[in-house]
């Protein structure tokens, strides 16, 4: 007995020695070595985790592209136990098992929330072009029933990515970002730039891609709405777009000449129909062997200044569009060619010989803006459309991805491209001018890129209603990857359905275009564009016609709630908040919204049920003579735990069912939360037309409500030193009483006094898109509080 005794104390204390040898502390965490690799787990935050692996007797050495934030000093607790090491914040607590690898998170009272499988990293050696390189994966285990979202843009038509596998490259209409977030209240970034391949099933869930390491980082929210936060503080804050860049836009593939390009304008203000922006497709530059030379034809576009001033006159801004790639005739593919900065492969168009540059070198991007500023920007346009920033890729052939690029092979960093193709520019104008706040339109995105300005759409779509129907959960995917900005081609690109067929004479095109237009108007930029057809409102018809009036009157919806949409806008900026919500952001408990892909909050406030299946019947062969069927409604989930309001009709309703909603084809269904509080704006031809010296304050009784009105000068940096107000109202629904607070903050230009015209909606009064029948209080305010009783 004495001998077991003392060979089981031996074995306790050997055991122990060399479990103080395989980790060492850290400031923010813990370095081991198990299974012949290297493991670091660092907090950089109470809240953020970044978890590193990586074969013994390699270097770390790796700069991210995506993560700007430094780890921040955090208070830790150690503990030792038996195998496992415990890290512990005043947030989280992290098992490291020493013996495994498996890493495993835990909130403090102890429930697990994500963790890794046992032995769940592998390393396959493999050859990045000459370079020794690893076939790295990372397998973790979920909870069952567990709802994830994000990816980045995937049109799949799902909301929960579970059961999915997609493998992770940036293309035309698929934005690929490697992070997901659980219902459970976590989000996983996999900080890689390669192709990976999500895989999810049964047993496990698994990230597998190029690279010299394992690197993710987890982060805790506690909600939805927290792990954004959490990510946005980890690659970055989104910048606050202008004013104008949230009314309507106007674009064609393509406007053919400068005096087509005003024209439309023209005629948009001549029908007294609202309009920022007109947008500026290709070939500005003329023929494709010149492609994207960034400077003007003489023959289509012979006086371009004049062009711009004539846009600038009517109260219109210019966005116009500029590639990656350049033709070889160009003076940037000649300089580029010279210094061995292009990505040798073939990008649109087709047979013209087009390269892109490489954006991965900083010294190549400042090129590329000096051309751009010199050729474009000098004539004061407003704002960019970086098409094709996947980019493009024709005529592939395996070695097109072994291209050498500044930070390695094109492989290796490929779905980093839109991120360093985008920085270029918005770091570059920055330098140039803080007048004007970059406001970039882009077909492609990786994380981190909310900090440069950029608003992605979803690519160059097809017309039908299957593809409006993944818009919605593609977008509120995207939204909850952390990046707040996005929108799709009002009416598709393509319309190649319609082949054989003028798509604007047919009732069917006319329906789908207006249903995507009512979408479109709740979406954080408002966009018409399309190749096949032109989509200018007068080519639907004139004012009195059914198509016509129920565009012109989306439009005017959109500019009535610019006071609302800019206070969003605010709190993207200064609270991580996120525009287009799915319903689990704010119900995430409630199982039946965890998959709903036709409803969304658009701020915090208004909730949006687009129809997105045609109304239509066709009662005979012949297209031209379709005709309506009497179906003119849709199902709406109500979430329990809220009192709705129907927005145009002002009918209360008690949550935790599904209603039946007329919607003819003027009506959209949306729905108010009990509680909101909602600023409406006047009447406008453009965003600045008026100042909001009369605004229609409305509020939806049943709960208490807050909304914060925000303004400054509408375009330029001046809010980053604090030039802007804020004015916050407060809701008491138990004693019927609005507190307007005092004012906060100043900035040139700013109203000293106005007027809140105070509405109580009801089905009687303050619903829909018309100004109140009759306003329950009028207060002057001149930035000092007030309160009243309603």
């Amino acid at each position: 007995m004495r001998k077991i005794t003392f060979f089981l104390t031996f074995f306790l204390i050997l055991t122990l020695t060399s479990f103080a040898a395989v980790f060492q502390k850290t400031d923010n965490g813990i370095k081991a070595i198990t299974q012949d690799m290297n493991v670091e787990i660092s907090f950089f935050s109470p809240q953020i985790v970044r978890v590193v692996k990586y074969p013994g007797g390699d270097k770390l050495e790796k700069a991210s592209l995506s993560v700007v934030k430094i780890a921040e000093k955090t208070e830790l607790n150690f503990f030792e136990n038996g195998l496992y090491v415990e890290i512990e914040s005043e947030k989280l607590k992290v098992k490291y098992n020493t013996t495994t690898g498996r890493v495993a998170f835990f909130d403090k009272s102890g429930n697990v929330l994500f963790t890794e499988k046992d032995f769940g990293t592998q390393f396959t050696p493999t050859m990045d072009v000459k370079k020794n390189s690893y076939t790295v994966r990372q397998a973790f285990k979920l909870d069952k029933k567990e709802a994830i979202y994000g990816l980045g843009q995937i049109q799949n038509g799902k909301l929960n990515q579970r059961g999915e596998r997609i493998v992770l490259k940036n293309e035309n209409m698929k934005i690929a970002i490697p992070f997901f977030q659980s219902v459970k209240g976590y989000g996983v970034f996999w900080d890689n730039y390669a192709p990976v391949t999500f895989n999810d099933n049964a047993q496990e869930l698994s990230l597998e891609s190029l690279g010299d390491l394992s690197d993710y980082y987890f982060m805790y929210g506690g909600n939805a709405a927290g792990v954004v936060a959490q990510m946005r503080d980890l690659t970055g804050e989104s910048p606050m777009i202008p004013l104008w860049g949230f009314g309507y836009m106007q674009s064609r593939e393509r406007y053919k000449t400068q005096f087509e390009t005003v024209e439309v304008l023209k005629k948009y203000r001549d029908l007294n129909v609202p309009i920022d922006g007109i947008i500026q497709d290709w070939r500005y530059w003329g023929q494709d062997s010149n492609w994207n030379a960034m400077q003007f034809d003489n023959t289509s576009f012979p006086r371009p200044q004049e062009m711009v001033d004539s846009i600038h006159k009517m109260n219109g801004k210019l966005m116009i569009v500029a590639w990656p790639g350049f033709g070889p005739q160009t003076n940037q593919y000649k300089e580029y060619n010279e210094k061995n900065m292009l990505i040798r492969f073939d990008t649109w168009p087709p047979k013209s010989g087009t390269t892109p540059y490489d954006v991965y070198n900083p010294e190549a991007r400042d090129i590329y803006w000096n051309y751009l500023n010199k050729g474009v920007f000098s004539k004061n346009t407003d704002a960019w459309w970086l098409d094709s920033t996947e980019p493009d890729h024709i005529n592939v052939k395996p070695a097109d991805f072994e291209q050498p690029t500044h930070l390695g092979s094109y492989n290796s960093v490929i779905n980093a491209f839109p991120l360093q193709h985008i920085k270029g520019v918005y770091e570059n104008q920055r330098k140039t001018t803080s007048a004007k706040r970059v406001f970039i339109l882009t077909r492609s995105a990786f994380a981190g890129q909310q900090r440069y300005g950029a608003n992605s759409w979803s690519g160059d779509v097809i017309s039908t209603w299957e593809t409006l129907q993944n818009q919605v959960p593609a977008a509120l995917n995207f939204s909850m990857s952390g990046l707040p900005y996005w929108n799709a081609d009002i009416g598709g690109f393509f319309l190649w359905r319609y082949n054989g067929h003028n798509a604007l004479k047919l009732k069917s095109y006319h329906e789908l275009y207006m249903r995507w237009l009512q979408f479109g108007t709740f979406t954080p930029m408002m966009r018409s564009h399309g190749t096949d057809a032109p989509r200018e409102i007068y080519q639907f018809g004139k004012r009195g016609e059914r198509s016509f009036d129920v565009i012109e009157k989306y439009i005017k919806l959109r500019y009535r709630l610019l006071p609302y949409i800019y206070s969003t806008a605010w709190e993207v900026t200064s609270g991580a908040g996120t525009f287009m919500r799915p319903l689990v952001m704010d119900f995430p408990s409630d199982e039946k919204v965890q998959n709903l892909t036709d409803q969304y909050f658009f701020g915090a406030s208004v909730m949006v049920a687009p129809v997105l299946k045609s109304m239509y019947v066709n009662r005979a062969n012949d297209k031209e003579t379709e005709s309506y069927s009497e179906i003119k409604s849709r199902e709406v989930y109500l979430p329990a735990g809220s009192v709705w309001y129907d927005f145009w009709t002002g009918e209360k309703l008690q949550g935790g069912k599904t209603v039946s909603k007329q919607a003819p084809i003027d009506i959209m269904p949306l729905y108010v939360k009990a509680g909101a509080i909602l600023p409406f704006g006047p009447d406008v031809q453009f965003s600045t037309q008026k100042k909001w010296d009369k605004l229609e304050i409305r509020i939806y009784r049943g709960a208490d409500g807050k909304f914060v009105l925000y303004e400054d000068e509408n375009d330029n940096y001046n809010y980053e030193k604090g030039m802007y107000a804020t004015i916050a109202f407060e809701w008491n629904d138990k004693n019927n009483t609005l507190t307007v607070g005092q004012r906060n903050g100043k900035f040139p230009g700013m109203l000293k006094s106005r007027t809140f015209n105070i509405v109580l909606v009801d089905a009687a009064n303050g619903a829909g898109d018309k100004p109140a029948a009759s306003v329950t209080k009028s207060l002057k305010y001149s930035g000092k509080p007030l309160k009243v009783k309603l």
